[in-house]
């Protein structure tokens, strides 16, 4: 979003990125718990691709599904919106965690943020290892170099709690092994999560999501969408890319990346005027999931944006008088019909 988009149109803007995400969102709770995980995201990515075409901006893909002709919607460089309207970046994440939905487990989101032209950090198929917390903490409390209980200190210190009232977020993964046995000997308790690293990060933002720091390796694409969501409420990440081989430091190079030990912040992934939205698919830590009440598709979504550093949450009911029967009957599917 350019700085000459009034306000309104900017509101407008995150409003219907909310619609983005619920389309997407209730695209994929069709197959919850289904086991069919490929389903579940191409339903995801046909919804929200719909949905973002009719949306009045100019936009390019920055983070999406995949290179051009390796998927048929939402690939890098591909153009979105109307054409008409504010000119932005796009990283879209139709589904995080196909294999939540599949399974019906926890963090199931639908997300998607925009930033004014050039305001992502253009990272993709790599791993990171990331370091977050939520806004209204010193700069700078916790640092990537640092060992695990020095940070669980020097966060406790400026929030004024024991160690051991922190709650730390960690994917669930071979990999963090001596991470988690770190922070269990810091003191701390932890929350390990099956998939879904943008929504650990997230929930560090919302303190009754239980969840004061999310530390650990996963995917660099998420590293930068969740910067788009701290960024605009004055939440920290740092986070460096982990190369494991050959391939990984050409794919880095080619990305432009100069110095693959390079720490990234918050800010070096996205910056500029930020909009950030999720919806959830199944419950989570922040959000709820698509509930269906009498039909009526129920979604609990949040839209974040930097303007105005405004966490909002959004209650929509979908389809309401197409989908409530009148008071006192009962819908038709009830009636054998």
């Amino acid at each position: 979003m350019v700085d000459h988009i009034s306000a309104t149109a900017e509101r407008n803007l995150a409003l219907e990125a909310v619609r983005v995400t619920e389309a997407a969102a209730m695209a994929a709770e069709e197959y919850m718990g289904r086991g069919d995980d490929l389903a579940a995201d191409r339903a995801a990515v046909a919804a929200m691709h719909q949905a973002l075409m009719g949306m009045n901006l100019v936009g390019t893909v920055r983070i999406g599904e995949g290179a051009e002709g390796e998927v048929p919607h939402l690939y890098i460089g591909e153009k979105v919106g109307t054409g008409n309207g504010p000119v932005v970046d796009v990283a879209a994440m139709p589904l995080e965690g196909p294999s939540i939905i599949a399974k019906g487990e926890p963090n199931g989101l639908s997300i998607i943020a925009m930033a004014e032209d050039g305001g992502f950090l253009g990272l993709t198929a790599l791993y990171m290892d990331k370091i977050a917390v939520g806004g209204g903490l010193p700069k700078d409390v916790v640092d990537l170099d640092e060992e695990p209980a020095v940070n669980l200190r020097e966060l406790a210190k400026a929030k004024g709690v024991e160690v051991s009232d922190l709650v730390v977020c960690i994917l669930d993964r071979p990999r963090h092994g001596e991470l988690i046995s770190k922070v269990r000997e810091a003191g701390a308790r932890i929350i390990l999560i099956a998939a879904g690293d943008v929504s650990g990060v997230v929930a560090t933002i919302w303190p009754r999501s239980g969840i004061d720091i999310y530390m650990g390796i996963g995917g660099a694409p998420q590293g930068v969408i969740a910067a788009a969501a701290l960024g605009s409420v004055g939440g920290q990440i740092q986070g460096r890319l982990v190369l494991r081989n050959a391939e990984d430091h050409r794919m880095a190079s080619d990305m432009g990346i100069e110095d693959p030990q390079r720490k990234f912040t918050c800010g070096d992934m996205a910056f500029g005027n930020l909009t950030f939205a999720a919806t959830g698919i199944t419950n989570g830590h922040i959000l709820p999931g698509v509930r269906r009440l009498r039909g009526v598709p129920v979604t609990q979504s949040l839209v974040l944006r930097s303007r105005t550093t405004t966490l909002r949450f959004i209650e929509a009911h979908h389809d309401y008088l197409q989908r409530t029967p009148p008071v006192g009957r009962s819908p038709r599917w009830h009636e054998g019909e």
